[in-house]
């Protein structure tokens, strides 16, 4: 049996960040189920950073989360950040929810329609009634960060434990004991971030129940469009996320935005859920889709209320959430994983409020 301070169950870049964070001042034993780290949604994120992206929680750790991206002291020798931009379009019948978009948000620009075409000029014009457009979203550059808080973790003594499956998780006399790959691992406290599974892991635990959705996002490459030069356009799609493209290395990554609920699983794309998609972006564009070149699909896990789930469990003593990031995980890491590790040393690293929304004790 091996021994920890802390046992991080999730080796996306969640639990990785969190356990570098945690690492500081504490042993920890980070257990991943698949042969290699961020396989799941990690690896598949569209790798960008947009501060206006979820609701109010969501907006406020983008904005914590800001700096350590610009300057990842520690993580990275420079920004994991570059430019990019985001355009959101609008038809007549989206200008409500545009409208919902931009209330509240930060450094958005108000397009015309032309001025969207000028920017992207494979758009047709007829049928947008208005464009937002956000000069500061940017692209994340995600394996250098999970490498450097790998890294991290590791150079401060974590232990990294892959090919790892939990079978079973119990507590007793104030330890609890991690079943995973056929080997047990004791801690008194468990950091839960296993991602699609955390609802799963939680159940075993017997911490209090949370509905948490895992829904499936698909995503295909597309050849870059004859003529022009995609590297310099920002990500574009629908205000009502019913598609969105962005430049990836001289092709288009177009997704459906699909978010259908489905069991934990090694996902892959619905074929006509991608198909549809795809005809939504061809009925917006004046290029045609002549060929995929590849596709894959990931899973985003959600609670009741878009937010996650971070905090102590209210029955399972030191059973602490770090689930339900939704699409928000990536951009969120730097923000969520200091506030796990402010928690573990009873040090608040942000205001009340914010910790009340995150808390599994809402529920």
């Amino acid at each position: 049996m091996s021994t920890a301070d802390v046992i991080v169950i999730g080796g996306g870049i969640a639990g990785v960040s969190a356990g570098a964070e945690i690492a500081a001042d504490a042993s920890v034993l980070l257990l991943e189920a698949e042969p290699h780290l961020g396989y799941h949604s990690t690896g598949r994120s569209a790798a960008i950073f947009i501060r206006n992206y979820g609701n109010a929680t969501l907006r406020a750790l983008n904005a914590l989360a800001a700096p350590v991206f610009e300057n990842p002291e520690g993580i990275a020798d420079r920004s994991l950040l570059s430019p990019r931009g985001e355009l959101l379009l609008a038809t007549e019948a989206e200008m409500t929810t545009l409208k919902e978009y931009t209330t509240g948000a930060e450094g958005l620009d108000l397009l015309s329609a032309a001025e969207a075409v000028a920017m992207v000029p494979i758009l047709l014009q007829e049928p947008i009634a208005a464009a937002t457009y956000e000069n500061d979203a940017q692209d994340i550059d995600v394996d250098r960060m999970l490498q450097g808080y790998l890294r991290l973790l590791r150079g401060r003594g974590g232990r990294v434990v892959t090919s790892a499956p939990v079978t079973a998780v119990t507590h007793a006399q104030g330890v609890w004991q991690v079943t995973a790959g056929g080997n047990v691992h004791s801690a008194p406290i468990v950091i839960n971030a296993a991602g699609a599974w955390a609802g799963q892991v939680g159940q075993m635990a017997g911490a209090a129940p949370i509905t948490l959705t895992p829904k499936r996002r698909s995503a295909a490459l597309l050849p870059a469009p004859d003529g022009y030069d995609t590297e310099r356009w920002p990500l574009f799609g629908s205000i009502g996320e019913t598609w969105y493209a962005k430049p990836d290395a001289g092709r288009l990554m177009v997704s459906p935005a699909d978010a259908d609920p489905i069991e934990p699983h090694d996902a892959w794309p619905d074929d006509m859920v991608l198909a549809e998609g795809l005809h939504r972006y061809e009925c917006a564009v004046t290029v045609p889709v002549t060929r995929v070149e590849r596709s894959w699909a990931g899973l985003r896990t959600f609670a009741p209320d878009a937010t996650p789930v971070v905090g102590f469990d209210t029955q399972a003593d030191n059973f602490f959430w770090l689930a339900g990031q939704g699409g928000y995980g990536v951009q969120t890491a730097p923000a969520l994983s200091q506030i796990v590790a402010g928690a573990l040393r009873n040090k608040a690293v942000v205001p009340d409020a914010l910790l009340r929304a995150l808390s599994p004790a809402r529920f």
